[in-house]
């Protein structure tokens, strides 16, 4: 009998293979995210030393339906402020091996406007 593979196992594979070329450093760290049902997540990440230097999630704002693209608009406006309180202009963007589509796209698309530079 065929086993067919989880979607998130999936994800993962196209993680591991998105992550063979990007990195984060101190210059320039890792915009990291994950999405759940119930939520969307946001790390900026230094790969160098292992730190999360700035987070923010839909649960952390204590929105009521964080699982939708207006949530996640709001964590990518939150990230960016974050990020410049902590005099991070530049990141690169590790879509975590979802689709570029959808929260994940509202989220980037969110910090770019708040004036991170991806």
């Amino acid at each position: 009998m065929i086993r067919k593979e989880s979607r998130n196992e999936t994800r993962l594979i196209r993680h591991k293979r998105v992550r063979k070329n990007i990195s984060g450093t101190k210059e320039m760290p890792r915009l990291n995210v994950f999405r759940s049902n119930n939520g969307i997540y946001a790390q900026v990440i230094d790969d160098t030393t292992g730190t999360t230097l700035v987070s923010s999630s839909s649960r952390s704002l204590k929105l009521s339906n964080g699982g939708n693209v207006e949530a996640a608009k709001l964590v990518g406006k939150d990230i960016a402020e974050k990020c410049k309180k902590a005099k991070i202009n530049k990141v690169v963007f590790d879509r975590g091996g979802y689709l570029y589509h959808g929260r994940v796209s509202a989220l980037a698309d969110a910090a770019r406007e708040a004036g991170l530079e991806i």
